[in-house]
């Protein structure tokens, strides 16, 4: 691995502790230049997580946190008229930033939460007429509760389609949690990180995440994993041509972080439950956390070949 990524591997891992295959998810999904959904329990360290991230990549960021109450022009902005000389200015919200932690992103309304999908799809936002280019790069980090939590609002699908990733921290295991238990408040750690990765370093990651080779047989194992759920009558409906795309583009960012300029099996098998556990579901719809089940059953049943 690059000694930059390394670096920001190491730094992430010594405030999020015993968890460094969710911290190369997390990564992996940044560096190819998708959202991150981070979905837990609250008090396992989502929001610490994306601040850490924030504060790492050097990128400007702002936080928002979603409540019930939060409307659409509380994200994206608002016109207020300017008396001197006779004409509404527009004042832009926290979604004009370069990297934007969505807080409990499933407490907002249906409504607020929708003012999110023209960005984080085409990265711009239309408001009042006027559409709107946001910076580059653009990234949206959100953390939300489970489903089953009281005075939450389902992501619907198309929403949840836009997240390349959903990753889970869980609880941390013994030795974690000790020096968690023993150690300094995360909060007062994460205020001393400094950026170990510029703007133009995470740029030219991002473009060599696109140089990783991938075979054509390694192709046919994508292939062979979205036809299996879209074919599978276990699978309520199967994994869309950008989920395919999506797939293809994290297990190059996970090969990158291993330090490798060509696609094995094994980064797509490492990657998949993260990019395609939010996008699957069982045909007898058993619960809220079956996607992970899912997708470990859909790798179990395609073979590489």
């Amino acid at each position: 691995m690059n000694d930059t990524l390394n670096q920001l591997l190491q730094q992430a891992g010594r405030i999020i502790l015993g968890k460094e295959h969710t911290l190369r998810l997390s990564i992996a999904c940044l560096l190819a230049r998708g959202h991150l959904l981070i979905e837990d329990l609250p008090g396992v360290g989502k929001t610490t997580l994306a601040h850490v991230l924030g504060r790492l990549t050097g990128l400007h960021y702002q936080r928002i946190q979603f409540t019930s109450d939060l409307l659409p022009a509380d994200i994206i902005g608002v016109s207020i008229y300017d008396r001197n000389q006779a004409v509404f200015q527009f004042h832009p919200g926290p979604i004009f930033s370069q990297l934007v932690l969505a807080d409990e992103i499933n407490r907002a309304t249906p409504k607020a939460q929708s003012a999110l999908l023209e960005a984080m799809e085409e990265r711009q936002v239309t408001a009042e007429g006027e559409t709107r280019p946001l910076p580059e790069p653009f990234f949206v980090i959100a953390t939300q509760n489970p489903a089953h939590q009281i005075g939450t609002f389902p992501l619907p699908e198309s929403q949840l389609d836009r997240f390349l990733m959903r990753v889970h921290l869980g609880y941390p295991d013994h030795r974690s949690e000790r020096q968690l238990l023993a150690g300094e408040d995360r909060r007062g750690l994460v205020e001393k990180l400094k950026p170990c990765i510029t703007r133009e370093e995470l740029h030219h990651w991002q473009q060599q995440v696109d140089q990783v080779y991938a075979s054509d047989a390694l192709l046919d194992y994508c292939q062979a994993l979205l036809a299996f759920s879209r074919n599978n009558p276990r699978f309520h409906h199967g994994l869309s041509p950008r989920a395919g795309l999506g797939l293809l583009r994290s297990a190059r960012a996970w090969a990158l972080l291993d330090g490798r300029s060509q696609l094995l099996p094994e980064d797509i098998q490492a990657v998949l439950p993260a990019v395609a556990g939010h996008r699957l579901h069982s045909s007898g719809d058993t619960g809220a956390d079956e996607g992970e089940a899912m997708a470990q059953y859909l790798l179990e049943s395609v073979a590489v070949e």
